[in-house]
């Protein structure tokens, strides 16, 4: 598993990006540079179950994302063109407005170390793994969920404002529960069993 700080691993990737309604391709370099901030949201397959409510949930947050400056790219292990047949005729992707990956010989889900069996071995799919990635293309947040448990654009985007607040503020963290605005900690000695 890719460890928090590790910087990620060179790719190159067919996507579909529906705001252009074209084929592009992705690379590393496109999620490193100054203030740029990316998510990688690897989900197992297109045209299942779990998967079509966590990308719609993404999608209806998608301006949330953009207002911090996060660049959205979903990975799955299928092709880019079975993710533009899916958001021509699914109501939940039509939604999806940020590029999605394909990965269909697992290179990325490798890379991030999320490739599974599918359920009847026949093939491979991605874990449920989501990875922040700063602008120096590091990795500042994992999540790993069981392929039944769909995750929340809501939460992400509360780790994404810490993530981004911590690394504007050296020496300073977020506690639990925290929101923008909120009371931060500044660790040192005084603070030693004050908690």
């Amino acid at each position: 598993m890719p460890k928090i700080g590790s910087t990620i691993k060179p790719f190159l990737a067919h996507a579909y990006d529906p705001k252009k309604d074209a084929f592009i391709e992705v690379s590393e370099k496109d999620l490193i540079g100054p203030k740029k901030w990316s998510v990688i949201f690897f989900y197992p397959a297109d045209f299942t179950f779990v998967c079509p409510t966590e990308l719609e949930d993404l999608a209806e947050n998608y301006a949330a994302f953009e207002k911090l400056g996060v660049q959205i790219y979903s990975v799955s292990t299928d092709k880019e063109f079975s993710h533009k047949a899916w958001h021509d005729t699914s109501d939940a992707i039509r939604k999806v407005q940020f590029p999605m990956l394909g990965d269909p010989a697992g290179v990325l889900a490798t890379n991030f170390d999320v490739l599974m069996d599918s359920p009847k071995g026949d093939t491979f799919w991605a874990d449920r793994g989501t990875f922040l990635i700063d602008p120096e293309g590091r990795i500042q947040y994992v999540e790993i969920t069981s392929p039944g448990v769909g995750r929340s654009a809501k939460e992400l985007l509360g780790k994404i404002e810490a993530a981004q607040y911590v690394a504007s503020h050296p020496g300073e963290v977020c506690p639990a529960h925290w929101k923008e605005g909120g009371k931060v900690l500044t660790p040192g000695i005084n603070l030693v069993g004050k908690i």
